[in-house]
């Protein structure tokens, strides 16, 4: 079954920060950064909100088929943003630091595109025999976006275990706005 393409809305949410140096605008970005934990802020952030179209189509011959699986992703980019305009030098190293963790939160947004397109393609014509009611289709359907769903996040997990760590992508970004030339 083909259905038409559709692609996701993204948008990017900022949250002020202060400073006249690099390791200020570090520092301030750990406070005031988005929590992704317990205690536990990071520069930036990726999340997503995802609902679907469907209709199931019970068959004559008892089964039931999903027929339309359209999703409607919103992937919001959360990242830090200078309250004041900053000094030269400084938005010298700011612009390739911001510029370097858009495109890491970018990459997550594409793994979340990657696994809304897998739920697509595999509800996209399901079928469940003796399912009248089309209640046993949702339930197999259910199962499999929880393993999509988690082997997302743990691709979302390893790729920042790589880019945090050290010598990894964010940490030579870092690097290069905190240390003064």
């Amino acid at each position: 079954m083909a259905q038409a393409p559709w692609a996701p809305t993204e948008q990017v949410k900022t949250y002020p920060i202060t400073g006249k140096s690099g390791i200020e605008l570090y520092s301030s970005v750990g406070e005031h950064g988005p929590e992704v934990g317990r205690h536990v802020r990071a520069i930036g952030h990726t999340n997503f909100k995802l609902t679907w179209t469907r209709r199931y189509d019970p068959q004559p011959d008892g089964a039931c088929v999903l027929s339309v699986a359209r999703p409607r992703l919103i992937i919001t980019y959360t990242l830090p943003r200078p309250s004041r305009p900053l000094a030269p030098e400084l938005d010298a190293r700011w612009k390739p630091f911001i510029s370097g963790v858009r495109l890491h939160e970018e990459q997550h947004g594409k793994m979340i595109v990657s696994m809304v397109k897998a739920i697509e393609a595999y509800s996209l014509g399901l079928k469940a025999e003796n399912d009248p009611k089309c209640a046993k289709i949702r339930t197999v359907l259910t199962a499999k976006l929880g393993e999509l769903s988690r082997a997302q996040q743990q691709q979302s997990r390893d790729f920042d275990k790589v880019e945090l760590s050290p010598g990894g992508n964010v940490h030579q970004l870092i690097l290069k706005l905190v240390n003064e030339r």
